[in-house]
């Protein structure tokens, strides 16, 4: 297994390669590059060549550099392009969608322990089922809450297998959310039906200098340091304002300015970036973890796949009952179920820029209310 940092970074670059690739030559285009370049780094991880995710015994450097810096950068120039706008006039229908997804949630965890044998997951069910609600209200970083409050952590077991499926199913749902709204819509990811072996025009190849990388990639590292340190000082002073809600309006105000308009290279680079994360999504689907859990590993992936199942019930159903588009469906449910950078990263796959900004802001709601949502439902559900 390649471990170097170095060789794993070129690994999952060289699987961006192929995914374009891919898609450029054959019908998998009509997939779209961030949905093969999840599946292409999956089938890599889950054979061995690179590892499959990062944890604190095991820690892979680049998959945490990616979390860390990779991730949020994509966000701050994806959002250097926002039209403050088209993203006002979209927003409303987006958080109906996220608040749909929220109730599929909760519906979901209790249809999920209700199909499943509790006495195999033992007396954690509820704190189980609060850790999911948790994460598939606004996204991981609600999981951990829950967990270490009713001492999950401590049932090593448990815990692990919880983490395992939670990637998994995660890295799964955002194929599906990728998949679903365009077979909804009848159209290929780029709207047309023409020959896959002919070229295409490809809206994130763009004509760049040198300069042009180095300004995007200065006022970048800088945006996400001053938003890093912004955001501690106000934490010292008793306000909880989220780094990523920081480094979006600080990408909100430089995209006013004329010069940031003209900026070359934008796409391509955010593109690349939101690519490599991706492939480290796709890295985390790690099958083997889930095979060596045996009995408790089934009945984890039955309960969070039927819970998956009626919040997209719930989410599309709705959705449709309403007219909403597919897409901002599909948005509200990833920010849901993966956080505001997952679903920031479908908007642009789906080749929609004004619903970057909308799927941020229903990503940091996620986050502000899911650890809430997960003690509730884990309360209600105690013995």
């Amino acid at each position: 297994m390649i471990v170097d940092p170095l060789l794993v970074l070129a690994v999952l670059s060289a699987c961006v390669v192929v995914s374009e690739l891919l898609c450029r030559h054959t019908v998998l285009r009509h997939g779209g590059t961030a949905l093969v370049v999840i599946i292409v780094t999956a089938i890599v991880a889950n054979v061995g060549l690179i590892p499959a995710g990062s944890t604190e015994a095991q820690p892979v450097p680049i998959y945490d550099a990616t979390f860390r810096w990779v991730a949020p950068l994509a966000i701050f120039w994806l959002v250097l392009r926002v039209d403050l706008r088209k993203a006002f006039s979209v927003g409303g229908p987006l958080l109906v969608c996220f608040g749909l997804g929220a109730i599929g949630t909760a519906v979901g965890v209790i249809a999920g322990l209700s199909v499943v044998d509790t006495d195999v997951i033992g007396d954690k069910a509820h704190a189980l089922a609060g850790m999911f609600a948790a994460t598939y209200t606004g996204g991981s970083a609600n999981f951990n809450a829950v967990a270490l409050h009713y001492d999950v952590v401590r049932d090593g077991t448990l815990y692990a297998g919880a983490v395992a499926v939670d990637a998994g199913l995660t890295a799964v749902w955002m194929v599906i959310t990728i998949a679903l709204p365009r077979w909804m819509k009848g159209r290929p990811s780029d709207g047309s039906d023409d020959d896959p072996s002919q070229p295409r025009e490809d809206p994130d190849e763009e004509r760049a200098a040198p300069i042009d990388l180095a300004i995007l990639l200065t006022v970048g590292c800088v945006a996400l340091w001053a938003s890093t340190a912004l955001s501690a000082a106000l934490a010292e002073h008793g306000i909880n304002v989220p780094m990523m809600l920081v480094l979006t309006a600080v990408a909100l105000a430089l995209g006013q300015l004329p010069w940031v308009a003209r900026l070359r290279g934008l796409n391509m680079v955010a593109m690349f970036a939101v690519y490599v994360f991706l492939a480290v999504i796709g890295a985390f689907c790690d099958l083997s973890a889930l095979a060596a859990l045996g009995h408790l590993g089934v009945e984890l992936s039955i309960f969070a796949s039927v819970l998956l199942l009626v919040h997209g019930a719930i989410t599309f159903g709705g959705a449709k009952l309403l007219r909403y588009d597919p897409d901002a469906a599909a948005i509200a449910s990833q920010a849901n179920i993966g956080g505001g950078t997952t679903a920031l990263a479908l908007a642009r796959s789906l080749g929609r820029p004004e619903l970057v900004l909308p799927a941020i802001l229903v990503g940091s709601l996620g986050t502000a209310i899911g650890t809430f949502v997960g003690f509730f439902i884990a309360g209600v559900l105690a013995p």
